[in-house]
């Protein structure tokens, strides 16, 4: 048998956690790493059988690296908070796990529901996520927008993994300005200077890009406002590269959760 630890890392999850860990039953374990929440995540954690571990913040990659590292089981199962196993793709996990594993690693499509309709557009769907994985085998990369890179073959679900994205426009906002730093500060770090064309050409391209090519106009006004909101986000990023360049500093968005 294939035991799984699931692993998810969490800062004030607490409306999001308890779905989330409902949907990963079929885990032999489970480990939450938590950086600094205030409200009750970690008591909801342990309430559903969670073990949990404090750690503070690092970045996106070495915080999952470092819960893998803490795990009983060398099949690392990962879920954000905001994410849940579908019934599909739990019905896959448990017939695996009575077989040989024929890869090192496993990718499933995840769908994402915004403003309270689920998106098969708009460059969103099938946004494919390698989410099981051997730790010894394969670990994070990237510390703003992190994947699982393998060594060996990477094998496929048809399950889906579920993600409850942004309930309002505000949420969608925060998140923007949340990354969009973490983006921005990215780029100088590699000594990326030039900021005016990117900040008036992209923007624009990246929209029509969104919402013609990728077709957002199939998702309803949440389409227009998934490719507004691209647009905006290359618009925020190269507007804060500016600010660094010019040796200010960014605020962060504090009132925004960890993703």
């Amino acid at each position: 048998m294939n035991r799984i630890t699931a692993t998810l890392i969490t800062r004030n999850e607490e409306e999001n956690l308890p779905r989330a860990l409902a949907s990963l039953a079929l885990a032999d374990e489970v480990v939450v790493v938590d950086s600094g929440s205030t409200d009750r995540t970690v008591e909801l954690a342990r309430q559903h059988g969670a073990r949990v571990v404090e750690h503070p913040w690092t970045s996106f990659d070495t915080q999952k690296n470092f819960a893998a590292s803490l795990a009983a089981y060398d099949w690392i199962l990962n879920l954000d908070a905001d994410e849940v196993l579908s019934p599909e793709l739990i019905a896959e996990l448990q017939a695996w796990k009575q077989r040989p594993a024929n890869a090192v690693a496993y990718r499933m499509p995840r769908k994402a529901r915004y403003l309270g309709r689920w998106i098969l557009h708009s460059g969103w769907y099938p946004d494919y996520k390698v989410r099981l994985y051997r730790r010894d085998r394969a670990r994070f990369v990237g510390s703003l927008h992190e994947s699982v890179i393998a060594d060996g073959p990477v094998g496929q679900f048809q399950g889906e993994i579920l993600h409850y994205t942004c309930d309002s426009l505000n949420d969608h906002l925060a998140k923007v300005n949340f990354f969009t730093s973490l983006a921005a500060r990215e780029l100088h770090a590699q000594k990326h200077r030039h900021w005016l064309l990117p900040l008036l050409i992209q923007p624009p391209l990246t929209f029509l890009r969104t919402y013609l090519f990728q077709q957002a106009f199939r998702d309803g006004y949440q389409g227009f406002l998934i490719a507004a909101m691209a647009g905006f986000y290359v618009f925020l990023k190269y507007a804060k590269l500016r600010i660094l360049v010019s040796g200010g500093t960014l605020d962060e968005a504090r009132a925004w959760r960890q993703r």
